[in-house]
């Protein structure tokens, strides 16, 4: 079978056309390089290189080969690399499973400065409700999660990323708009839209709905945090909105006028939700995962953004 070693010799004389010029680009003699390459014609049994006293031209057959040469030295390349990066975690595809409450809104933060610090990292990202995400991570066909902490599954290793306060969200004309902050006391009674039932963020509206004294409304349960912004912009109930959001979608509190709703902190005490990572604990990447933890948290503390305390 031909080498690694002829196939690359074979490409250099069709990137240089010149049998001296490619030898010295090898850092190879002249003899050694022809011999080489006669050897690859023997193995092969065609004629890949006219050699003249104008110097070295491939044949038709040689340039076809010295192509199909540069798709296998590249292949073995990307196995180099795939190798190199499993020795750290982060290779090849990733397969990301994300809460739809977090995965949209935190992925385009984070996207750029992992793939500046990973370029051949390929992400396969699929946003689901709880339950399949993390019975997908427990069979394999997810690498890791973005979700909501703390996760009740055995196996996982968690890495908490950010704390992203819960800010309530309501009508320019209700009249807690009008405070800076809005007292805990102050819901009490008041009606409250959460997502429809399955998704965790529902769990967590309804459970500080229990310690707030507000109304849950079972009937009017969103499919999306946009559809809770809307339902709340016409004033079907007041909600709660997860940070990331509100920068996303709402925008700074300076420029918030035009919105449908506007958004305040609960006082004292504002609700919060910890969002994190997960992954299974005897993975063979978890070291990677580790330093991806450790990425997406110098990312957030560089953004400041307002609502979001990253993790020590």
């Amino acid at each position: 079978m031909p080498t690694f070693r002829q196939l690359s010799y074979l490409v250099a004389i069709a990137e240089t056309n010149h049998m001296g010029r490619a030898a010295e680009k090898l850092g190879v003699t002249q003899p050694t390089l022809s011999a080489q390459i006669a050897e690859l014609e023997r193995k092969l049994g065609v004629t890949l290189a006219e050699r003249g006293r104008a110097g070295v031209m491939l044949t038709d057959i040689g340039r076809d080969t010295a192509n199909r040469a540069r798709d296998i030295l590249a292949s073995v390349e990307a196995l180099k690399d795939h190798a190199a990066g499993a020795r750290t975690g982060i290779a090849g595809t990733l397969r990301l499973g994300v809460l739809p409450t977090i995965g949209p809104y935190l992925l385009p933060h984070i996207l750029p400065a992992l793939h500046a610090r990973y370029p051949q990292l390929r992400l396969y990202v699929r946003e689901d409700f709880p339950g399949p995400l993390e019975a997908g991570l427990h069979d394999g066909r997810f690498d890791m999660l973005l979700v909501s902490l703390p996760v009740d599954m055995g196996g996982l290793e968690t890495a908490p990323l950010f704390r992203e306060e819960l800010q309530l969200a309501l009508p320019h004309d209700h009249a807690a708009a009008q405070a800076d902050r809005v007292p805990r006391t102050r819901l009490r009674g008041e009606d409250v839209l959460a997502l429809e039932t399955g998704h965790r963020y529902h769990t967590q509206v309804r459970d500080l709905c229990t310690d707030l004294g507000a109304h849950l409304l079972p009937d009017y349960e969103g499919t999306s945090l946009d559809t809770l912004r809307q339902m709340t912009a016409m004033g079907a109930g007041l909600t709660f909105l997860p940070a990331l959001y509100v920068h996303s979608e709402i925008g700074p509190r300076d420029k918030r006028r035009r919105a449908e709703v506007t958004t305040r902190s609960l006082t004292p005490r504002p609700p919060s939700r910890t969002v994190g990572m997960a992954w299974r604990r005897q993975a063979p990447s978890r070291q990677g995962y580790g330093e991806l933890a450790e990425l997406i948290r110098d990312r957030m503390k560089a953004l400041k953004l307002e609502g979001i305390t990253v993790t020590s």
